[in-house]
């Protein structure tokens, strides 16, 4: 495992080497078809996916066309938002500012942030963990960041949505979700170091691992990139209620202040990645340092292989993040011991995060049973749950047209 870094120094991740060849045609074409069922529930018109077996090979593709209307081929090269895979970032950057000595894990909010009464018993880790009890802004808000993209958003009058809502117990008693959290980390980040949000995160976690095509944009509403970009939508309900999945808004160019530092940042595939795997392997942590000790159920009743911590989710031996912003649902996982690692973006975000999160998982899956290269050895681990559970779970959550089974 990597040591902590410093600014700009880069980082090995430590997972076992990936074979130089793409996975067998027979996988490539149950993930390629469990993509294509995925955006048909989903009314996405387009999808990339980043799969990679370390012991077969790989799958990076672009499928599908940029909008329903439209005949441009999504390429693997398009840039898009990332959603709440930023959250384990900020975590990233809390971490190593912690262990520098500028702040303490268990520093009191109100050190840090003024302004707010009720944060005094909360302490920064327990917001990178989201077990501050502060509610959410992204409900209240959603019908505005779609009608009004161009917004430039405070984030301290994002987080006070969050905060006006009734606690969700005591601080450090359970998860809960929480992006007006992980937006009053990044404030609070920004106030211990002098830096903005988008430097610290450039410094301690981007440059680090070499993640070229990935930043936290400014304030202007604007598409992922000024090059090639992921077209993004999301489907409306007309006065009867029916989802309009031909004709979804378009809303690829938007304020990124709107999610900050719980899911402002852009990227492509490959960063993806490369991304979640130094996250499963804790290639950023400090010496000695284990970011999901002692996890937390995500829910009452969860199966005991579905955890948190940190920023991350844990589902059995994957590690990752899965979200939605407007234009755009993604998840990302990676097994840190088999190095297995998956990363997919829809681009309609009216399914939500919790369906990519159902897909990354189907197509984990499927290429946990990829066969090995030639003078490669297939893992013994599995997962506890197959891709037909998965699949399954993604038709009954058809948001348009119920795709085949």
């Amino acid at each position: 495992m990597a040591t902590a870094c410093a600014p700009d120094a880069h980082v090995e991740i430590d997972v076992p080497s990936q074979v130089a060849a793409a996975l067998p045609d027979e996988t490539v074409q149950q993930l390629q078809d469990a993509v294509t069922h995925a955006m048909t529930a989903a009314g996405a018109s387009g999808a990339i996916v980043g799969v990679w077996a370390p012991w077969s090979g790989e799958l990076v593709t672009g499928l599908g066309v940029e909008s329903p209307a439209g005949t441009e081929p999504v390429t693997a090269d398009m840039e898009f938002r990332v959603a709440q895979l930023t959250r384990p970032m900020i975590c990233d950057v809390l971490y190593a500012v912690a262990d520098e000595g500028a702040v303490r894990l268990d520093d009191p909010v109100a050190d840090w942030v003024s302004g707010f009464p009720d944060l005094t018993d909360i302490t920064l880790d327990q917001l990178c963990d989201s077990t501050s009890g502060i509610g959410s802004y992204s409900s209240q808000l959603a019908g505005m960041f779609l009608s009004n993209p161009a917004r430039v958003w405070n984030p301290r009058e994002l987080a006070s949505y969050g905060i006006g809502q009734p606690r969700g117990g005591e601080p450090g008693s359970a998860y809960r979700d929480s992006d007006a959290g992980y937006v009053i980390l990044g404030v609070a980040l920004e106030r211990a170091t002098g830096r903005s949000a988008a430097q610290l995160l450039a410094e301690y976690v981007f440059d680090p691992l070499d993640l070229t095509q990935t930043r936290l944009p400014g304030g202007a509403a604007a598409p992922p990139s000024a090059e090639a970009v992921l077209t993004g939508h999301h489907s409306m309900r007309d006065a009867a209620g029916v989802m309009n999945c031909a004709e979804p808004l378009e809303i690829t160019s938007l304020s990124a202040s709107s999610g900050f530092t719980d899911s402002g940042v852009v990227s492509n595939i490959a960063d993806v990645g490369r991304y979640v795997q130094g996250l499963a392997s804790g290639a950023l942590l400090p010496p000695g340092a284990d970011r999901f000790e002692q996890p937390l159920a995500v829910y009452a009743d969860a199966p005991s292989w579905y955890t948190t911590r940190g920023g991350a989710m844990q589902a059995g031996s994957l590690v990752g993040q899965s979200g939605s912003v407007p234009g755009y649902a993604m998840a990302a996982f990676s097994d840190p011991n088999s190095g297995l690692t998956v990363a997919v973006v829809l681009n309609n975000s009216a399914v939500g995060g919790g369906f990519t999160q159902y897909l990354a998982w189907e197509l984990a899956a499927i290429a946990s049973k990829a066969p090995a290269a030639a003078g490669a050895t297939a893992p013994d681990a599995g997962l506890p749950w197959t891709a037909q559970q998965y699949h399954d779970l993604i038709a009954a959550s058809a948001i348009c047209s119920a795709p085949p089974a």
